[in-house]
This record gives C-alpha cells, structure tokens and sequence, in this order.
C-alpha cells in the first residue's frame, strides 16, 4: 500500500503543493524517484539514505527492495531539494521505522548528510499555498520559520534536524511553534534620502511630482550629473508599503533568492538598477525554470533603467 506524505514547490511566482507518495516492494535493491525531476530532486535519494542512516534507522540501501517515489501531479517539473524532508519522512512511515499521522501537514527542507535540514527558498509562497490548501501544520528548516510565520492560520515548526521532526510527529519531544511574524515599518529607514542630495532642485521637484502621481520618469544628461543617485533617493519619498505590498515583494525576492541571510521580510521598497547590456530573460524573467527577472523584482518599487545612446559613425 502507498504512503503518502505532502511538500510544495514554486511554480512562476505561486506556490504549488505536491504530493510524496512511496510504494515498497519485494525485489532487489532500486530507488527510482518519478514525475519529471530534475538533477537536483534526483540525487536526493543519496541525501536521504544518509540521513536516515546518521539517524539511527535502516537506510533504504540496507535492504533487498523496490522503492518508487512518486511526485505528484506528474506533469509538473520539479526541481530543488525541498521534497528532501517529506521523501524521508514518507520512507520511514512505509517501512515501519515510525509511526505518525500526516493528516493535514506539510514538510519542506533539504537535507544534509548527518541529517540536518537547510533552508530553501520561497518559503512565503510555499507557506501561503498550504494554508489556501488547508493544511494546518507546515514544518521548516531553521531559517525558514520567521518568514513562513508571516502567514496566518497556519502553525509553524522550525526544526534544526530530521530527528527532531520525527521526535516531535511521535510525541517524544514536541518542537514549540514558531510565533508569528509582526514587524513595525517605523524603524525602517532608507540609506539614501533626498537630503543626501545637494542642489538638482528642478531635477527634485520633477520626481515629487512623479512620486505623488504614480508617474514614469526620464532623466536625461551626461554621466556623473547625479542620475542614479536621484533615482536611489526616488524610493525614500514613495509611500511606505502597506502589510499586504510587504509581503508581496518579501514573496518575490524570496523565491528569486535575493534576500539576506537575517531577513524574513523586506519593508522598503525594492530599488533595481540592471546594466544596460542585461539579456530579455534577465529583465523579463523567464528561462527553462521560470524565475523573476528584474522588472518583476522591482514590484512595488524603483525600476531605473539607463539607455546608452549609440554613436554612429559614417567612413570617408
């Protein structure tokens, strides 16, 4: 009989919610992991024998049998090593080695050989996509718990190891929920302000006048009259983001990565400077797996772009 479990990935800017279903069965050894993976969600199989084994269990590859992890829905590419916690968990519930109930929980993190979980990345959105599908429980990696407990109704476990998620699922050793998330706009403050900037007055005006209208702006001149710095500043006099545009911006530089290791939430508006020779897919986004290019990153924020003009030259 198959044991299935729950995980999620990013699709686009979305969280979508996976199923982990395994099925054990007499034979010689395999371990096959279906439903279009990638390299990455592949060579899971040897992160999660490891950690089974540095767990103290009997690791998949200590037995004469079938193993066929299925990820469904099937026709989803899957990538990354976030089914790593839920493809484990899932091998020690089918063969016996544990015994708790998935009803109503998800589990997301990698791996590391001794067992330990890692971070992943669009935490937020994975967390938003559980609680829209109704899980009431969501179990992370260190690191992870403070973003994913910006969401509401839904109860957060940050665990720094598998074996602490399986003592906690058994009851031996529960883990303390993760408190949600508040953050106070008031003490954010911008590096660059328009104090910062001497003289440019009508330059100044211009982009009040932009700010107050939700305009686009043209600056144009000759390098090192103050351009970029101006448009640094641009975002400092936008009104601060509302709770909800928060946690838009916070979703989208999680999932493309680009937020610091010590943050959980971005409160200040994005500011995004590409270079002018930057690729379509660079500023629109895109790619074989979809991920935000710099217009996207922008959201609710500054997008400066600079145009270099191009000289032409005629020959005598």
């Amino acid at each position: 009989m198959a044991t299935k479990l729950h995980s999620a990935e990013v699709v686009g800017l979305d969280g979508k919610i996976i199923d982990v279903e395994i099925d054990l069965s007499p034979g010689l050894f395999s371990f096959a992991i279906v439903g279009l993976a990638d390299k990455a969600v592949s060579e899971s199989k040897e992160r999660i024998s490891a950690a089974i084994k540095n767990l103290g269990a009997r690791s998949p590859q200590k037995k004469n049998q079938r193993v066929v992890i299925s990820l469904a829905p099937a026709d989803i590419k899957k990538e990354g090593p976030v089914f790593d916690l839920a493809i484990a968990l899932s091998y020690l519930l089918a063969s016996g080695q544990a015994k708790f109930s998935p009803k109503n929980k998800i589990f997301l993190g990698e791996l590391a050989l001794d067992g330990s979980l890692r971070p992943v990345k669009g935490i937020l959105a994975l967390a938003e996509a559980a609680r829209h599908a109704g899980f009431s429980e969501m179990f992370v990696a260190e690191g992870n718990g403070s973003e994913a407990a910006l969401v509401e109704d839904i109860k957060v476990f940050e665990a720094g190891s598998l074996e602490e998620i399986l003592a906690h699922l058994e009851g031996k050793k529960l883990i303390k929920e993760s408190v949600k998330t508040q953050f106070d706009f008031k003490e954010i403050g911008n590096l660059l302000d328009f104090y910062d900037v001497r003289g440019q007055e009508s330059a100044k005006r211009g982009l009040e006048i932009a700010a107050a209208g939700a305009h686009n702006a043209l600056m144009i001149g000759p390098p090192g009259t103050g351009k970029t710095m101006l448009a640094r500043a641009f975002a400092s006099i936008l009104p601060p983001l509302s709770h909800k545009e928060a946690l838009e911006v916070t979703k989208i530089h999680s999932i493309a990565g680009t937020m610091k290791d010590d943050e959980f939430v971005l409160q200040s508006r994005p500011f995004r400077n590409p270079h002018h020779t930057a690729s379509y897919v660079a500023l629109v986004g895109g790619g074989a797996f979809p991920k935000p290019g710099e217009i996207t990153l922008a959201h609710r924020g500054v997008l400066f772009l600079t145009v270099v003009p191009q000289c032409c030259f005629q020959s005598s």
